[in-house]
């Protein structure tokens, strides 16, 4: 089950990552690369989940560890929301005039 959960959270993160808007925003300051680096992370870690889940996963340090991603992609998750949420509100406040703080 915890397995299914974080698959949910990090396809979730996935989207986010891939959207027009957090693109833009990483061209604005300069992190283009950064959350590539960041997707492809996500992706495997997906990839990770997905065969965690094919095995049926028993083991009991397995099971901590999936919790602990769990609790990781909320907060990248939660990350993502409120970078994309300052983001807009400079673009709303200040124009395309995007800058580093």
């Amino acid at each position: 089950m915890v397995e299914a959960i974080a698959f949910d959270i990090a396809a979730e993160l996935i989207i986010k990552l891939s959207s027009r808007a957090l693109s833009q925003v990483g061209l604005w300051w300069n992190l283009k690369h950064d959350i590539h680096d960041l997707r492809r992370t996500v992706c495997q870690i997906n990839a990770v989940l997905l065969d965690a889940e094919e095995k049926s996963v028993t083991d009991n340090l397995v099971k901590v560890w999936l919790e602990d991603l769990k609790d990781v992609l909320y907060d990248a998750d939660d990350l993502l929301d409120d970078f994309s949420t300052e983001a807009l509100r400079k673009e709303l406040s200040g124009g395309n005039k995007l800058t580093k703080e």
